[in-house]
């Protein structure tokens, strides 16, 4: 009454000597994978003493090398040179970075989906910028609160690791807990605070997180920027805001601005061997500090204020991290 039963094809992860480790149900068989090798299965680069039979992150990886294999395929490029995550407020910044080569629905892309959050555009671009690099432009962040898991979240990071990405931009707007930090105030991500209960890794990843947010990149950030404050991230699990209390304690935690994405995503970037530029922009005093209600509008609003601005300084910056 079910069918006919067929044989489960192995699953393949790539190790870092470049060959795939091919699971069946029986044995664990190594071979080398030049015959359909295209590189982008050296990219995820699980830890050296973990397989397909450990690793819980292995059936994420392979789709990740899936969605990296289509990116590339519809945009018609041989690779990714630097990714970026445009969060609330910095889309703009897409438009200054390059000629524009593609623009994919995400969900045209296995693993994405449309954005379910409002000031996200719900696409992948690849831009090509005025020195030859190739930009990959997320605009489908899927957000930890959304229900898909934490592997969906991952999921850009990962997918643009494979395509060849070896720096992560990532952005986002947030609540500030510095009152001097005014609502359209762009802050540099030094360290963050995972408040969400959760990980990107699972299994034997003891991945370090020293300096995850790189400190060479803020450095060439302020080349740009002198005056750019800096402060360190807290994620919180959300879709609620955090409570005046919460926002109390991520204070005394050693917070600075908190928020409910990038930390999932830097994690899984670091683990990628990516580096990892993070900048926040402040769209709102957090709860408590604002005598105001917190609402997704004023958000919005903020970012809308802000966007010329803090677009053409992303740009700016993206185009220096390029050059180096």
């Amino acid at each position: 009454m079910f069918g006919t039963a067929r044989p489960r094809q192995p699953a393949a992860v790539s190790r870092p000597d470049g060959r795939l480790i091919h699971v069946s149900h029986d044995k664990v068989q190594t071979q080398h994978s030049a015959p359909t090798d295209d590189g982008i299965g050296d990219r995820l680069v699980p830890h050296p003493e973990l397989t397909p039979t450990n690793d819980p992150t292995a059936p994420a990886n392979l789709r990740a090398e899936a969605a990296a294999r289509a990116l590339l395929d519809q945009s018609g490029v041989d690779s990714i040179d630097l990714a970026c995550t445009l969060g609330s407020g910095w889309g703009e910044a897409a438009a200054q970075l390059g000629e524009l080569v593609a623009e994919i629905d995400a969900e045209e892309v296995p693993g994405f989906h449309s954005s379910g959050v409002s000031g996200h555009s719900g696409t992948l671009k690849v831009i090509r910028s005025a020195s030859g690099a190739h930009v990959l432009v997320i605009g489908a962040r899927t957000h930890y609160y959304e229900g898909r898991g934490v592997d969906a979240v991952a999921h850009g990071v990962r997918t643009a690791a494979a395509a060849g990405a070896t720096t992560m931009v990532l952005t986002n707007g947030c609540g500030g807990l510095n009152p001097q930090w005014r609502p359209g105030t762009p802050v540099l991500i030094s360290d963050h605070l995972n408040l969400t209960g959760t990980s990107s890794l699972r299994g034997a990843h003891f991945v370090d997180m020293t300096d995850l947010y790189s400190p060479r990149l803020r450095a060439v950030a302020r080349e740009i920027d002198p005056d750019l404050p800096e402060g360190v991230y807290a994620q919180f699990p959300g879709p609620h805001y955090e409570t005046p209390a919460e926002v109390r304690m991520a204070g005394v935690l050693g917070a600075d601005l908190v928020g409910m994405s990038t930390a999932l995503e830097a994690i899984a970037a670091r683990a990628a061997g990516m580096e990892v530029f993070g900048i926040s922009l402040v769209t709102n005093q957090a709860a408590g500090i604002s005598p105001e209600p917190l609402s997704h509008t004023e958000v919005l609003e903020a970012g809308r204020e802000a966007a010329p601005r803090i677009s053409a300084l992303l740009a700016k910056v993206i185009g220096r991290l390029l050059a180096e």
